[in-house]
């Protein structure tokens, strides 16, 4: 376990799945995190809640993604429960995905949409962040593996490159200020988003067929990496895309 005490993370996309394991692995580390959230405020609720229980400490934040004032309306409540002292560690893991926006099928205000939440947001809240993180600050975004294999939803999987391409050109240009970028690219999790894998009862087991550690990866998993890009263990680490999927699509199995 890293130690993160003493100082503060920001998790976008906390309240739900990925983002709450990982909003609550770097508080069991000691950090302070700010819980963004869009809209579920029970959910965002719950997660702080599930942090204090464990005796962690966390604050939320609200802001819409979507919208262009949304960084800004962000920022403004970071800023002030930061009081001053800076933001060590940025996780950009809020996405949503249209499972409609396939190439034959995608409408420009899909298409917009998913730009702005998964791709615009993290940019220009990075860019927000600059000011308040601190020299060896830590940011990590998170990715998704259909920037390697092919799904129908082209758009989504286009939001998600531009993220990996972001990660690398950020940590080159931070690298003077010893902050490294990362990205954690998550196979298929178990997690909301992901709800057709409860669908059939082929479904997970499809998925862990094709997995060399057979089985769905969960959300534990992911945010436990995500805990080590953050410590300093990982020091030495940046630009990199760490795919975290228990070795989906390896190969023949048999």
């Amino acid at each position: 376990m890293s130690n993160l005490t003493g100082k503060t993370a920001l998790v976008t996309g906390a309240s739900r799945g990925i983002g709450r394991a990982i909003a609550q692995r770097l508080a069991s580390d000691g950090a302070r995190v700010a819980i963004h959230y869009g809209s579920n405020e029970s959910a965002a609720r719950e997660t702080i809640e599930a942090i204090q229980a464990a005796g962690g400490a966390a604050f939320p934040v609200r802001a819409d993604l979507a919208v262009a004032s949304g960084v800004d309306t962000l920022f403004d409540t970071l800023t002030a429960h930061l009081d001053g002292a800076p933001l060590d560690i940025l996780v950009n893991n809020a996405a949503i995905m249209t499972y409609e926006a396939t190439l034959d099928e995608a409408t420009p205000e899909q298409f917009e949409r998913l730009f702005a939440i998964n791709a615009r947001a993290p940019f220009f809240i990075l860019q927000r962040a600059l000011p308040v993180l601190p020299d060896g600050g830590r940011v990590v975004n998170i990715s998704s593996g259909v920037t390697w294999f092919a799904i129908p939803q082209t758009v989504y999987a286009m939001t998600k490159g531009a993220l990996n391409a972001m990660t690398r050109s950020a940590a080159n240009t931070l690298g003077a200020r010893g902050i490294t970028v990362n990205t954690v690219s998550p196979g298929i999790t178990d997690t909301e988003m992901n709800a057709w894998l409860h669908e059939t009862d082929e479904a997970s087991s499809g998925i862990a067929a094709i997995t060399a550690l057979d089985r769905v990866g969960r959300s534990p998993d992911i945010a436990d990496v995500v805990a080590f890009l953050a410590s300093d263990d990982a020091r030495w680490v940046t630009g990199q895309t760490l795919e975290v999927n228990g070795g989906l699509y390896l190969g023949p199995r048999t």
